[in-house]
């Protein structure tokens, strides 16, 4: 399963939700609204590409790099070269200098098979000898204007199509685009399941990502599932925030309303080096 927390599951944010934004930025408000742990997401941003810089900013705001994502978004698909296998080699390198003990990647699509092989024949490999764990992403069809649904990547749809990999990223919004239901995948991920994106959808067959409770998913029960059976991995706050982005106010609001939601449900960890995590009896 990977390197996780030893008292129960680690709460994140994940600077996604300032694409575009300097990091800097994004970690001020992530340590503003009480976070105290970070998913890093690597993006066309410079910053978010030095391992260094990265490790001197989360100090400077009390922040922990818990996870990197690799960049394989498509806007982020000439970052760190275009080879999907450098990618993650390097996202492993930048975990190992930040101290993170998670990578999130993302499947291959249909076309990249070479990087399909190495997914089937060295994944499970990396994780033991660099102590990082890498975790593959659930993703979701495309639906195209004649409302053709497409699926660009090979596998990673259907929650029969994650049984290849050995560590899982629950991506709750993309799970509600594939009709995955919550915590029919927790059960059937089990102990394979080792990070969880937490986000809501609109229901409306595309992925919102939108802040808890503004959408129709059935988050409390997930997070009511995830304490029942123990998981002791991490949970990542990964939102479209864009239309709060310029107001300070209402950005920090939505941000700790997320953060409460999830402490009432879930017995956090203590951070790194025993700080306490937000969470029922912590700070």
């Amino acid at each position: 399963m990977g390197p996780v927390a030893a008292e129960g599951p680690t709460l994140l944010f994940s600077t996604a939700a300032f694409f575009g934004r300097p990091l800097r930025e994004a970690f001020a408000a992530i340590a503003e609204a009480g976070y105290t742990g970070v998913e890093l997401m690597v993006t066309r941003d410079p910053a978010t590409q030095d391992p260094a810089m990265v490790r001197d900013l989360a100090a400077a705001f009390g922040l922990a790099v818990e996870a990197i994502h690799a960049p394989f978004l498509l806007v982020s698909r000439r970052v760190w070269t275009t080879d999907p296998v450098t990618k993650v080699y390097r996202a492993v390198q930048a975990a190992e200098h930040v101290g993170a003990r998670l990578v999130v990647v993302h499947p291959p699509y249909r076309w990249q098979r070479r990087y399909r092989r190495w997914i089937d024949r060295s994944l499970a490999e990396l994780p033991a000898a660099t102590g990082v764990a890498i975790a593959v992403e659930n993703m979701f069809p495309v639906r195209l204007p004649n409302e053709r649904a497409v699926r660009f990547h090979a596998g990673s749809v259907e929650l029969a199509d994650l049984d290849r990999f050995p560590a899982v990223v629950l991506d709750t919004s993309h799970a509600a685009v594939a009709g995955i239901g919550l915590v029919e995948a927790v059960e059937r991920l089990g102990e394979r399941l080792v990070h969880v994106h937490l986000s809501d959808n609109a229901g409306r067959g595309w992925d919102s990502h939108l802040p808890l409770g503004e959408g129709v998913l059935p988050l409390a029960a997930l997070l009511d599932r995830l304490a029942a059976r123990g998981f002791r991995g991490s949970v990542s706050l990964e939102l479209d925030l864009r239309r709060y982005l310029d107001d300070r106010a209402a950005l920090l609001r939505v941000m700790r309303d997320c953060r409460a939601f999830c402490e009432d449900r879930l017995p956090l960890s203590t951070g790194r080096g025993g700080r306490p995590r937000p969470g029922r009896g912590g700070c």
